[in-house]
């Protein structure tokens, strides 16, 4: 069974930095992109950033380009996600998501995801 476990969420002021972990397990993961989707009140999912589990290619949503680094340890089968220069408009619930059908330059589309994980809070404060 696969599970994708989140942490590191939590409240912070603006400008500060977070690094967001989803641990992976229940299967191999060649072939997969893992990555973080973001989901703000009202709002529907979108897309943050991905990495290929194979090779290390990363992509980014335009709006994270330049304050969000994705990386991955393959033998702790954990993905990360660093967030610098926070702003309130990145409060959110962020989700870890598994996918074979990789995203397509800036975008990945949220209906091709294979697996979810329960989404960890990000809360940026003024």
């Amino acid at each position: 069974q696969v599970q994708l476990v989140e942490s590191g969420g939590g409240l912070v002021q603006a400008g500060a930095s977070l690094r967001l972990s989803c641990a992976a397990s229940g299967r191999t993961f060649r072939g997969y992109a893992l990555g973080w989707f973001r989901q703000a009140p009202g709002k529907e999912r979108e897309f943050v950033a991905a990495i290929r589990w194979t090779d290390g290619s990363t992509y980014y949503a335009d709006s994270a380009k330049g304050r969000v680094t994705i990386s991955r340890d393959s033998a702790k089968n954990t993905v990360y996600l660093q967030m610098n220069s926070l702003k309130p408009e990145d409060t959110a619930i962020y989700y870890c998501a598994a996918s074979t059908r990789y995203p397509y330059g800036s975008s990945w589309n949220k209906n091709l995801i294979d697996y979810w994980g329960q989404g960890t809070q990000v809360t940026v404060s003024s």
